[in-house]
């Protein structure tokens, strides 16, 4: 894994070039081009505030705490972290099939490509900071969100993020080669994911609920728990994860990552071939 890690930085330069065409090939015709990455999570958190803060607003108040008075900050923080999410699996699962030509002419690691999608959703993520800050300064100025140490999260949750991610792309991307079931497969894991992960409800939700005690463990097993408390901890520091789930959400990251480097290196003879 060293040496693969050694070879993919020597590459670094077409990652690039592989990450900056994919993003000029996604909005090339569109009159809007980059501003479909933030209209798009904003439009789903209008409609999530819609249903969960105004017509559901006395059940959704009662689980939030101090994020009550500053909801749509909370749900726009785990909407743009689940963009992030979503489209970099659903691209990734596919990044090997979809470029086949490509990945049997260009001499580099094979790994660049479904990195390169995860890497290309960050960049999306990354347009939306701006806007995140923003809504927040404003709840800062009304004094229903406090600005401070908390801020820290953010890199935490983009690091381990990033692990996780990198992983499963890693994954993903050469069992689809193999097993053309995997995309049609992730696009149903995905939907079950939004929801059975704390993006648009707090986790004390799931905590406080009549779940049964097994289950409430496996739904905390999941990493993308940890990570998007570590999200919503940016502004809600009551949120940051306990000392047990951030070590759950840490190694099940690394796993991940470590799963689907060997599970890519493993498999890459059989993927050429079958490209």
């Amino acid at each position: 894994m060293t040496s693969g890690v050694g070879a993919l930085w020597s590459h670094r330069n077409s990652l690039r070039i592989l990450v900056r065409r994919d993003l000029a090939v996604k909005y090339q015709q569109s009159v809007l081009g980059y501003l479909w990455s933030l209209i798009e999570p904003l439009g789903m958190g209008a409609i999530y505030w819609f249903v969960f803060g105004v017509l559901y607003s006395r059940d959704t108040t009662r689980h939030l705490g101090e994020a009550a008075d500053s909801y749509p900050l909370f749900l726009i923080t785990g909407i743009f972290a689940w963009m992030w999410t979503s489209s970099a699996l659903s691209e990734a699962t596919n990044a090997l099939t979809g470029q086949s030509r490509l990945i049997t002419t260009m001499n580099v690691p094979r790994q660049v490509f479904p990195i390169g999608r995860v890497a290309g959703r960050f960049a999306e993520y990354a347009a939306g900071l701006p806007i995140l800050v923003a809504v927040a300064l404003v709840y800062a100025a009304q004094g229903t969100v406090t600005l401070g140490w908390s801020l820290l999260a953010l890199p935490l949750a983009v690091a381990v993020q990033a692990v996780l991610l990198v992983g499963l792309a890693l994954l993903l991307s050469a069992f689809n080669v193999l097993m053309r079931d995997v995309e049609r497969f992730m696009r149903l894991i995905i939907r079950v994911l939004f929801y059975a992960t704390p993006i648009i409800y707090p986790l004390s939700l799931v905590r406080d609920s009549d779940l049964p005690g097994w289950l409430k463990l496996g739904y905390e097993l999941n990493p993308l728990v940890g990570i998007f408390q570590l999200h919503h901890a940016i502004w809600y520091p009551a949120e940051f994860p306990d000392a047990r789930l951030l070590a759950t959400t840490v190694g099940g990251s690394l796993l991940a990552l470590l799963a689907g480097w060997w599970s890519f290196r493993r498999l890459e003879p059989a993927v050429l071939k079958e490209l």
